[in-house]
């Protein structure tokens, strides 16, 4: 049987390679992504082991494509993606020259970076000197000025202005500060001199580029005037504590000019240079940028081959590499074939030998699924692996799944929108997948795109079948309803019954799903639709949960549990049949008993009257009195107390048949276990004494236990957890798949508020100001479809649709208790390292 409907079956495999060939083995085997190897190192720490120098060399590889791609997506040059197919692992050799080739293009580049940042720490002080020059000169033409003698005097005191005969001058400092640090700069200065400095500053109109951080930061100008040596030491000490930078300032006009000329030409000239360093940094980086999604490839199958040659073990000569490895089968030859390339590649003359091994262990869960089977694998592996050679629910799922959302989510307007939107992301699958969407919401919906297609157009078929487009009827082939009223009964009562039984009805029912008619039916319509939805939710249910007990037997049967279908398939099923499957019957008994009675109306024939609906039972009563072994008379004496002959006692026979089930599956395996366990110790002591004479030892020597078997109570105790779980879970999970009836329900309820609450009114309105009163009414309708009906209560069918599947499906016969196949692929490591760096 395929792998879609069972797992592969794998085997356990043993692999000698020869030194040298062994790494162009495993780059082959990489390629092929079919194995799946085991840790026969595990004791040894990974800084032991023999390819860690390997390891660490690509580490730092690496670490050297991270910087230049780090500085290339700062540059914002766009990198080229790989054309074509992923280049292939180079040889060992050729490490020599990527190392070469990394180590060169990061020097060259951390060289123009230091080069660069100089160069701009150098600019940078060259144009804060020329704003200082440039605005200290309006500072020395405020202080030349006679009306500020006043300041002079306060900083210098009357007695100080002249001295020996001459006029004092102040001392100064210049510099520039970040524009933030201005009020706490000039407080500081206030409070350590004492009020005795007076400070200038203006604001530098244009941001600056910090050298280190590239940053655009706004600073100020300063000026500081003071008397005397020890407030000068005291300024130079504050500004060096708020960062600020000192420059020199000429006290001369004249030297000032012609310092500001310097200052300029040195500026033209930096301009130059940093435009060279810049185009060679550019150049450099563009010429990176074109190989370094090659290189990273390169790397990291490197360093997934030597990580993977770790797992292997040495031979006692040094020359062979061990390694153990699960496999599929059915692909031992084309692991054989990949193992030959390998070998011709490295030029060894000595083949590779690849020997299935015998183990008990259980092997790993791999299911082959495509892009289409992929996302419905994915919802089972979400409520467990399949155990090793289990039955695979997913085929199923993949008719199941949609049709039980449908049920919940029927109708033909809202699944053509879904379905639009599946459809949409598989024809454009391809362009989608290439712009690499970093969202995870999206890819959420990406992934599960065929899912999405087949929900939305099951939905359109049921909403065909429940005759529901955005709340309202398709009447297609006309009704099966007649209208037989005069005008004047018509005007005169609000609300008016058709009878089935007289020409009221055509004896003929609407071809296909739900009779339009039942749109127009205000007063009846939910009762209807209710009691139609809610006998179609059981009647899939119990037949979904029989499908579910079935797939056990298929279990049974292959793993040779024949002791499982004796005492817990039969009786399952027979409980499961005999109780629920029978509630069905009695489902399609009364719909097929009793109905119109044609050109009969008002007859008073009792036989007539016994298969009218007057006289149709509750199944939920009968059942349940079943349950009860109880009988009630009908309150209405023309009808009959049975559906049919015989209808007691057949219920009373399938209520005992099926609590005698229970006992079957409650003891039977225990029971079974423990006479085996009975019939092998009495056989032993004969097979321990023949052992013994043969061997020339003692008869009766008490020998080692083959096995170490549970304990009988252990057992008991199991049984009766799945017992229990199973005859209360029948009953409960046949009512939870009344969720089926609710979900829909309730969206043909919201359906029909947002028509009558916001459509049906933009459509009623009329004039110009109803065109745009239509125009924002359907804008508010349409959002409210796309947003609540589609969106909202998709997801809330879905994840009803996921529960039915896991709990009431899956439950029984799914353990899900393996684990998955994980092979050595170098397609999955490239996603995951992918995934990892956005």
């Amino acid at each position: 049987m395929g792998s879609l409907f069972r797992s592969e079956e794998m085997t356990l495999c043993q692999l000698f390679l020869q030194s040298e060939a062994a790494y162009a083995c495993v780059s082959e085997l990489g390629e092929l992504g079919l194995v799946q190897f085991r840790d026969l190192n595990p004791d040894v720490n990974a800084f032991q082991r023999k390819f860690v120098n390997e390891v660490r060399r690509c580490d730092e590889m690496e670490r050297k494509l991270r910087y230049l791609e780090k500085e290339i997506r700062r540059d914002g040059i766009p990198m080229l993606e790989i054309p074509g197919e992923c280049p292939e692992a180079p040889q060992p050799r050729e490490m020599i020259d990527l190392e070469a080739t990394f180590e060169k293009l990061e020097n060259e580049l951390r060289e123009v970076n230091q080069n660069a940042e100089a160069l701009k720490r150098n600019y940078l002080e060259l144009t804060e000197l020329k704003h200082i020059l440039r605005k200290t000169q309006v500072f020395f033409d405020e202080m030349a000025d006679p009306s500020r003698e006043e300041e002079q005097v306060t900083l210098l005191g009357e007695e100080g202005l002249m001295a020996g005969g001459q006029a004092l001058k102040l001392g100064f400092v210049a510099g520039v500060i970040l524009r933030e640090r201005i009020p706490a700069f000039e407080r500081m200065l206030w409070r350590a001199c004492r009020g005795n400095v007076f400070l200038r500053q203006a604001e530098i109109d244009t941001p600056l580029e910090d050298p280190t951080s590239s940053d655009q930061v706004y600073k100020s100008v300063f000026i500081i005037f003071f008397q005397g040596d020890q407030l000068k030491t005291r300024v130079k000490k504050i500004c060096e504590g708020f960062r600020a930078t000192l420059y020199p300032c000429p006290e001369a006009p004249a030297d000032r000019r012609e310092m500001a000329m310097g200052v300029m030409t040195r500026i033209e000239d930096l301009n130059t240079v940093l435009g060279q360093t810049q185009d060679h940094r550019h150049r450099v980086l563009v010429a990176a940028a074109k190989n370094i999604k090659n290189w990273f490839v390169k790397v990291r199958k490197i360093k997934a081959i030597y990580h993977t040659l770790n797992l292997f073990n040495l031979d006692v000569t040094q020359k062979c590499l061990i390694a153990e490895c699960w496999v599929p089968a059915l692909d031992m030859e084309t692991i054989q074939l990949a193992l030959r390339r390998g070998t011709e590649r490295s030029g060894s003359s000595v083949p590779p030998i690849l020997n299935r091994m015998e183990t008990a262990e259980d092997p790993p869960t791999y299911n082959r699924t495509n892009k289409f089977t992929f996302a419905f694998q994915n919802l089972i592996y979400a409520y467990g692996v399949a155990t090793y050679r289990e039955v695979n629910p997913a085929p199923y799922t993949i008719i199941t799944f949609p049709f039980l959302f449908a049920v919940m989510f029927g109708d033909l307007g809202h699944g053509a929108l879904m379905a639009a939107f599946g459809f949409w992301m598989c024809y454009k699958e391809k362009p989608l997948q290439a712009k690499k969407i970093d969202s995870e919401i999206w890819n959420i919906f990406f992934g599960g795109r065929y899912i999405i297609l087949l929900m939305g157009l099951f939905s359109m078929y049921t909403g065909i079948i429940y005759n529901d487009i955005f709340s309202k009827s398709l009447n297609i082939f006309g009704s099966s309803w007649r209208n037989n009223y005069d005008n004047s009964t018509l005007a005169e009562n609000k609300l008016l019954q058709l009878n089935p039984d007289s020409n009221d009805y055509l004896q003929s029912p609407y071809p296909f799903g739900i009779d339009p008619v039942w749109q127009l039916a205000e007063s009846n319509k939910i009762i209807f639709m209710n009691a139609y939805k809610m006998k179609i939710s059981i009647i899939i249910g119990v037949f979904h949960m029989l499908f579910g007990v079935c797939m056990s037997l298929w279990n049974h049967l292959y793993f040779k549990r024949r002791i499982s279908i004796y005492v817990e398939f039969i009786p399952q099923i027979v409980f499961l049949t005999l109780l629920f499957f029978y509630m069905v019957l009695l489902m399609f008994i009364k719909w097929t008993s009793y109905g119109p009675t044609p050109g009969k109306l008002g007859s008073n024939d009792p036989e007539i009257i016994k298969t009218s609906a007057y006289c149709a039972p509750s199944i939920l009563i009968t059942f349940i009195n079943m349950m009860l072994f109880k009988t009630d008379p009908n309150t209405r004496p023309q009808c009959d107390d049975v559906m049919y002959a015989g209808q007691m006692g057949f219920q009373k026979l399938f209520v005992i048949v099926a609590l005698l089930c229970v006992p079957i599956m409650l003891f039977g395996k225990p029971y079974y276990i423990m006479r085996e366990r009975k019939q092998r110790a009495q056989s032993q002591p004969l097979a321990n004494t023949e052992a013994a004479a043969e061997n020339g030892g003692v008869a009766g020597a008490i020998q080692p236990a083959h096995h170490a078997d549970e304990e009988i109570s252990e057992v008991f105790i199991h049984q009766a957890i799945h017992t229990i779980e199973y005859v209360l879970g029948s009953v409960s999970h046949t009512a939870s798949y009344l969720r089926l009836w609710a979900l829909s329900l309730a969206h043909a309820q919201l359906a029909e508020v947002a028509w009558n609450m916001l459509l049906r009114k933009g459509l009623m309105s009329k004039g110009f100001q109803g065109g745009i009163f239509l125009y924002v009414v359907f804008a508010g309708w349409a959002a409210i479809s796309v947003s609540i009906l589609v969106l909202m209560e998709g997801l809330s069918a879905f994840l009803h649709t996921l529960r039915l599947h896991w709990v009431e499906f899956q439950s029984k016969f799914y353990a899900g208790e393996g684990y998955l196949f994980q092979p050595f692929s170098f397609e999955v490591i490239l996603d995951s390292a992918g995934q990892a760096e956005e």
